[in-house]
């Protein structure tokens, strides 16, 4: 069977190929805060680590502790336990 002819003439897909963009899309300014602000790649990013670079200071400060003032008493630790050293 063949298509139907339309009896209005109105063809749908030509006239929004004609429409193209619009001009004051309604929806743009609800869909442009998702990208800017406090939601920008690199914010979300950052935000997924809280506290992470706390936490790295705070274990590079305990390793340097552990190896230059504490490190010491650890030396002999073996040889209360009867190992060799």
């Amino acid at each position: 069977m063949a298509p139907r002819s339309n009896l209005t003439g109105f063809d749908p897909a030509k006239f929004a190929a004609a429409a193209g963009q619009p001009a004051n899309d309604p929806w743009a300014r609800a869909e442009a805060w998702r990208y800017t602000g406090p939601f920008t790649r690199s914010n979300r990013l950052r935000g997924s680590f809280p506290g992470f670079g706390i936490a790295l200071g705070a274990f590079a400060v305990y390793v340097a502790y552990d190896k230059l003032i504490a490190g010491d008493s650890h030396a002999h630790h073996g040889a209360e336990h009867g190992h060799a050293t």
